[in-house]
């Protein structure tokens, strides 16, 4: 589809699900060569990186885990995007190379707030996979070690990423026509 509307917006299509599985195939080979040896444990954040952490394990070759979380953050009328609790987490993570699965990197707010949490439970070591970065939206000192794709600070759906909640299911991902 060249376009989509979603609720009360339209969207045309940004990136298509082969160029997507094209350059998680990239980190997933970039994975299986760093972390050989290493038993990592995925930890994919829901609900946005569930499409993302189920191609990328599919093509992950080295023995591992994988977990889900979900992250609960302050509220209000604007977001903190400061993590208040990791929801779900029941694998030690003590003395395990953790590799942190997101759908997409914006400010960074929110990664550092994880990575400080996950933290805390002393990881041999901490690595970020995100589908999407904007490195434009970048606010945070934050090291990511496999980015699939960087895109400009465009609203964007699709491919696990949503808007209220829709578009998530779509296989490409869309942005926000202006």
């Amino acid at each position: 589809m060249k376009s989509v509307k979603i609720k009360d917006k339209e969207f045309e299509l940004f990136i298509q699900s082969n160029e997507i599985e094209k350059n998680i195939e990239r980190i997933a080979h970039q994975i299986n060569h760093d972390l050989a040896g290493k038993n990592p444990i995925f930890v994919a954040v829901l609900n946005g990186a569930f499409m993302f952490a189920g191609e990328l394990m599919k093509k992950v070759s080295i023995p591992c885990e994988i977990t889900f979380v979900r992250l609960a953050s302050y509220q209000g009328t604007s977001s903190t995007e400061k993590v208040k609790e990791v929801l779900g987490l029941n694998e030690s993570i003590e003395g395990r190379t953790v590799v942190i699965v997101e759908d997409i990197v914006d400010s960074g707010n929110t990664m550092v707030s994880l990575v400080d949490e996950l933290g805390l439970q002393h990881p041999l070591e901490i690595k970020i996979a995100t589908l999407l970065f904007k490195p434009d939206a970048l606010k945070r000192d934050l090291k990511l070690d496999y980015v699939a794709m960087e895109i400009p600070s465009d609203f964007i759906v699709g491919y696990g990423l949503d808007y209220d909640g829709y578009g998530r299911n779509l296989n490409d991902i869309y942005k926000l026509k202006s």
